[in-house]
C-alpha cells in the first residue's frame, strides 16, 4: 500500500492506493472535516456513525481501518473508505461542498 495526501481547496485528505485490490482508500475523518467543517470532524463522524447505523445504513459496516499517518508523523489505524463507498459517505452529510468534492 502506498500513502498519499489528496488536496482539496488546500485541505488534506489521506489516502492510500491498495496495489492488490487497485483501489484508493481515503480517511473519513479527513473527508467529513472539509464537508461538515466540524472542530470536532472525529466526534462529528461518531455520531454520524450511529445516525447511520440505526437508520439502517450499510455505509459504517462497509468501512475498513487502515494505517494512516497522522499530523505527529506516526501511523494510526483510522477509519477509511474506497471510492464508492466515499460517494455514499459524501451523500450523508448536508454539506455544500458535497458536489465540488465529489467532482
Amino acid at each position: 500500500m502506498k500513502d498519499k495526501l489528496q488536496l482539496f481547496q488546500n485541505q488534506k485528505i489521506r489516502s492510500v492506493w491498495d496495489e492488490e485490490t487497485e483501489n484508493w482508500w481515503f480517511s473519513v475523518v479527513d473527508v467529513v472535516a472539509i464537508l461538515s467543517e466540524s472542530p470536532r470532524p472525529r466526534k462529528y463522524w461518531n455520531d454520524l456513525k450511529k445516525k447511520l447505523t440505526e437508520e439502517g445504513s450499510k455505509l459504517s459496516a462497509n468501512i475498513g481501518q487502515l494505517k494512516m499517518q497522522a499530523a505527529d508523523g506516526k501511523k494510526y489505524l483510522t477509519d477509511a473508505v474506497d471510492t464508492e463507498q466515499l460517494l455514499r459517505l459524501i451523500q450523508s452529510v448536508p454539506s455544500k461542498k458535497a458536489e465540488p468534492v465529489k467532482l
